[in-house]
């Protein structure tokens, strides 16, 4: 949408904000051309999946001729408020570090800086559709497994301690003298510790679906399952939280031997409308 010179289609490339910058490739990405990019981000989530089919269907039915889906990924999280933080399809809880104050949510999450001013307020959102290789997962022990993550996998607490939400000690070892987070350990690579206090909100989505041929032509089923994660990140800006963090992850992180990510996209997400009558995003084309 904000591409510059004659692919400017819509005369946006000048409010295009500095914080939006296309993701660098990483060591490993294997991204599909069909899941990547885009014009515009919709997001629609409900407890019901009808609810979410039938909000789709109705979307692109009204934008019939002016709009068309480039690509779009179904996902599903943990049902009730009662589940805590949800699991991902390895087992483990995903999103534990998320900011939870209100000072957190603004350091991290909402755009503070007028540059430009019609994102005040807003977020900038990374998605990453990530392939997990389960059944080489499941060959690997549970020790093993959190040793990877650096969390205890039942209650997701830091290795060696008891609760989740129990502080990460990125300096404790074990009575052996070694570390007690192994030096490349997911939590460890991703901590906003070990990344000059940066971080995300992470609002990510399992997904488990028939894989096709080797073409990716539709109809193409080869009857087996693919499945991973759809990681949905907000923050308030990519070049300092996803890109140097997961620049970090994709070269050092135990976990990238069972992921490959394979769509991609980040996108701007203005503030809400500021007043009845008006709509989201109104200010960037009145500017």
């Amino acid at each position: 949408m904000f591409a510059p010179g004659s692919s400017d289609r819509f005369g946006l490339a000048k409010s295009r904000p500095i914080a939006l910058v296309d993701l660098p490739p990483f060591p490993g990405d294997e991204l599909e051309p069909g899941r990547t990019g885009g014009d515009l981000s919709v997001h629609v989530c409900a407890d019901d999946a009808q609810v979410v089919f039938h909000a789709v269907r109705r979307i692109t039915r009204s934008v019939a001729g002016a709009a068309a889906v480039r690509w779009s990924q179904s996902g599903f999280r943990e049902a009730g408020a009662s589940c805590g933080t949800p699991r991902n399809l390895m087992g483990f809880k995903d999103g534990t570090m998320n900011p939870s104050t209100a000072f957190a949510l603004s350091e991290w999450v909402w755009v503070a800086v007028p540059v430009p001013a019609w994102m005040v307020g807003g977020t900038y959102v990374v998605v990453r559709r990530i392939r997990m290789d389960l059944d080489r997962w499941d060959d690997v022990t549970a020790d093993e497994q959190e040793g990877i993550i650096g969390r205890h996998k039942v209650s997701g607490a830091p290795l060696g301690c008891a609760a989740e939400f129990d502080p990460l000690d990125l300096a404790a070892r074990r009575s052996d003298g070694e570390l007690r987070i192994p030096e490349d350990a997911h939590v460890r690579i991703a901590s906003p510790s070990a990344n000059w206090n940066n971080g995300m909100l992470r609002r990510s989505y399992s997904f488990a679906e028939d894989a096709v041929g080797a073409s990716g032509a539709l109809g193409e089923s080869t009857g087996s399952m693919e499945a991973g994660l759809f990681f949905v990140a907000y923050q308030s800006w990519p070049r300092l939280a996803f890109i140097p963090i997961y620049g970090n992850l994709a070269r050092r992180d135990a976990l990238r031997h069972f992921t490959t990510h394979t769509g991609s996209t980040v996108a701007a997400i203005p503030p809400g409308a500021p007043a009845p009558g008006r709509w989201i995003g109104q200010q960037l084309f009145e500017g």
